[in-house]
């Protein structure tokens, strides 16, 4: 039995700094082999820099992926390829640079990781995630025991699609983006862990991470204002995924929160 935490969304520093202070005792005390983690919201709560990036692997984290914010921050167009265990999504332009997958190994066990941005209510050209899924697992049966997909998207349904979609194919299908950790963490039929988003890293105590009242008065009134990042009410929240070494199916999912 292996165990696998995907980590919600990394918001700023309230983020960065939990995960530093808990995740290491985290690892220790849960036996887990794997760690993945989402940084797209990182800097400030835009996007990633190399020196961030770093700082995040340097906390145990193994692998981080990333989403519609990923080059939000200037020049991490030019930083990405120098940074190893960082990949941005898998549905990009093959022309955007930077890796559309990492593979991790623990015991003797390899875990490939990829994500795909969904369509629906998000930005960022992109081919269809369901297409660029199939193509990507294709790609890394071969090279991986274990596959798990993360889709980052606004649509519950779209990503409840993909789970039932890639089910007995990979071994996880795990939602990000939305920053709200969702009550239907499942194990689907054929094997597959699923849960609609993992939730965010970062402060609770405001708007997806946001201080509140700047973003309530832009419901208000409609005007532009900078929203900071909030700092009450930090938890990490992220799945835990136990996987079956003879199968690499999914034995169960939990979803995990830890708080500052």
């Amino acid at each position: 039995m292996l165990k696998l935490l995907f980590i919600g969304d990394i918001v700023g520093r309230p983020g960065r700094d939990i995960l530093a202070t808990k995740l290491p005792g985290l690892r220790r005390e849960r036996e887990i082999d794997f760690v993945i983690a989402n940084g797209e919201n990182a800097a400030a709560g835009s996007g990633i820099t190399a020196s961030l990036a770093k700082s995040i692997l340097g906390c145990g984290v193994d692998a981080i992926t990333l989403g519609d914010h990923v080059w939000d921050q200037r020049g991490w167009e030019n930083e990405i390829t120098e940074i190893e265990h960082v990949c941005r999504p898998a549905n990009l332009p093959k022309s955007n640079p930077g890796w559309d997958h990492l593979i991790i190994e623990k015991r003797g066990f390899r875990v490939a990781v990829f994500t795909v941005l969904g369509r629906t209510y998000m930005g960022l050209k992109a081919e269809c995630p369901f297409l660029a899924a199939d193509r990507m697992v294709a790609q890394l049966k071969p090279q991986a025991d274990a596959i798990v997909v993360e889709i980052h998207a606004e649509a519950t349904s779209e990503k409840i699609a993909l789970g039932w979609h890639l089910d007995g194919r990979v071994t996880a299908v795990l939602g990000t983006h939305t920053h709200v950790p969702t009550a239907d963490a499942c194990v689907l039929p054929k094997g597959t862990a699923f849960m609609c988003d993992v939730g965010m890293t970062g402060p609770y105590a405001g708007v997806l991470g946001r201080e509140v009242r700047p973003v309530v008065d832009r419901f208000l009134d409609g005007m532009p204002r900078k929203f900071e990042v909030a700092t009450g009410d930090v938890r990490i929240s992220a799945a835990l995924v136990e996987i079956a070494a003879s199968s690499a199916n999914a034995n169960s999912i939990e979803l995990v929160t830890v708080r500052a």
